[in-house]
């Protein structure tokens, strides 16, 4: 008996099939489509440059290494600019300010408006740029009627001047200025994003 019910069964099933073959050969089915819709996706990008005018007082016609005369209580114009390129996009902004242990000695300066100190990071300032479809520049030290850049301190003497010329300090005072970008996308702090350049060393 038992091989007997097993054998409806599956004369059952296999019927069903059929009928169900023999329908779906009979309806007409409703169709439609559309023109494909491609998507290209290609990539975001952030350009910067950083440049200030050549003061050729050092003979290279290099603006990146220029020498500066120090005359105790004189402003020195020294200018250097962060250019964010047209359609870069929207960043983090960063300028690096480093400084010999001397230079505080011998001059000061302030950084230009707009710039806010990046917590816990010395010399390090930023801003945060949108995508624009032109080039955004920003000075990076104040500059205005009275101050433009660089100031050396009136309490410079001859003295100190001499020592430096005749090489028993370790360096002329020096100020290095370094600029870099991060996109501005899923970063959600400037912390955040100094932390992504490596090691944050010059590049």
């Amino acid at each position: 008996m038992k091989g007997k019910y097993t054998k409806i069964i599956l004369t059952s099933i296999a019927l069903t099939l059929v009928v169900c073959g023999v329908i779906g050969g009979t309806v007409a089915w409703l169709i439609a489509d559309t023109k494909p819709v491609v998507n290209t996706f290609t990539y975001g990008d952030i350009n910067i440059t950083l440049e200030e005018t050549d003061t050729n007082t050092d003979g290279d016609n290099n603006p990146n290494t220029n020498d500066y005369p120090m005359i105790p209580g004189n402003p020195i114009k020294k200018d250097p600019k962060v250019t964010l390129k047209a359609n870069s996009e929207n960043a983090w902004l960063f300028v690096k300010l480093e400084k010999t242990s001397n230079f505080d000695s011998f001059m000061t300066y302030e950084i230009a408006d707009g710039w806010t100190a990046l917590s816990g990071v010395e010399g390090v300032y930023y801003r945060e740029v949108n995508k624009a479809d032109s080039d955004a520049v920003y000075n990076v030290l104040k500059e205005d009627a009275d101050k433009n850049t660089v100031f050396v301190k009136d309490t410079v003497t001859k003295e100190m001047l001499n020592l430096l010329d005749s090489g028993t300090t370790s360096n002329y005072p020096k100020l290095t200025v370094t600029a870099y970008a991060v996109q501005k996308d899923n970063i959600a702090t400037a912390a955040d994003a100094w932390a992504k350049i490596p090691a944050n060393s010059n590049p």
